[in-house]
Parts: structure tokens; C-alpha cells; sequence
């Protein structure tokens, strides 16, 4: 499993002209699913997020997490995230899970994350053609795999 997390000043998710999700202060998660992905990675990956020290205390330092700040949380699903480009010029996407397995973990993520927040969270639509704004605050990109767990 693997996330791409952004602190955000706002985040929205639009489908269709209709917008679906958006947040003020907090982090966009970009969430892609592998195949093997386990209950444990997304508990340990939601964990992480959540506690992400990357928004600034008092004195300007990067130390405090989203629940810190009492910031929102947008969740997107995103499979190209597990693209693989080491042949030729068009990404492999064989390293994905399909629907089937990462729907479902992808609500999983979402409402984990709803329980550790204490809150609700903006979701995206799985499997849709979704147009993705924000305003990236730093800017602070993220990138985490729960293979690798740096």
C-alpha cells in the first residue's frame, strides 16, 4: 500500500462537475493498493499518516500532526501511484490491485482514518474520472509504502 500525502491549505475532488469531497487545512492522501496488501498495512499506514509531524508549532517548526492541529483529511484513490515504469515510455500497472481488492481497502483506509481522527473524512469516488484541486502548503509532499516502512 502506498500513499502520497500533501499538506494542504484546501483540497477538493470533483466527478462529473459535481464536487464529491473537499477540505479545508489538513492533508490530501493520495492511497494506492497492491495486490498483497494486508489489514495490517493499512492499520500501520493510517497510523502514520495521522501522526505525520509535518505541520508547523509556535515557532515555525515542522512537529505537529494533523490531529494536532485538528486539520481535515481527503482521501483519494489512485492507482497509478504503483506504476511501474521500468520498460519503455507507457507505465505497467500490473502492480495494482484490482477493484475487487482495493475498493474495499480503500474504504477500509477511509474509515480507519475516520477513527483515529475522531471526525469524518473526505473521500473521493473510487474508479471514477476525478478532477483533484489543491493548494499545496510549503509545499510538504510525502510519499509511503507499507513494503518499505521509512
Amino acid at each position: 500500500m502506498r500513499v502520497v500525502i500533501q499538506r494542504v491549505t484546501h483540497a477538493s475532488v470533483t466527478v462529473s462537475g459535481e464536487v464529491k469531497g473537499a477540505i479545508g487545512n489538513g492533508l490530501l492522501v493520495l492511497l494506492g493498493v497492491e495486490p498483497g496488501d494486508t489489514a495490517d498495512d493499512l492499520k500501520w499506514l493510517c497510523n502514520k499518516t495521522a501522526n505525520l509531524r509535518i505541520f508547523d508549532d509556535a515557532d515555525g517548526v515542522m512537529n505537529l500532526s494533523v490531529q494536532d492541529v485538528g486539520g481535515d483529511v481527503l482521501v483519494v484513490s489512485q492507482f497509478t501511484l504503483l506504476a511501474s515504469t521500468r520498460k519503455g515510455n507507457r507505465p505497467s500497472y500490473i502492480r495494482a490491485a484490482a477493484p475487487s481488492i482495493s475498493e474495499p481497502l480503500y474504504e477500509e483506509f477511509c474509515s480507519e482514518m475516520e477513527r483515529i481522527l475522531a471526525k469524518p473524512v473526505g473521500r473521493g469516488v473510487f474508479g471514477a474520472d476525478m478532477k483533484v484541486e489543491l493548494l499545496n502548503s510549503g509545499p510538504v509532499t510525502i510519499i509511503i509504502d507499507s513494503k518499505i516502512k521509512e
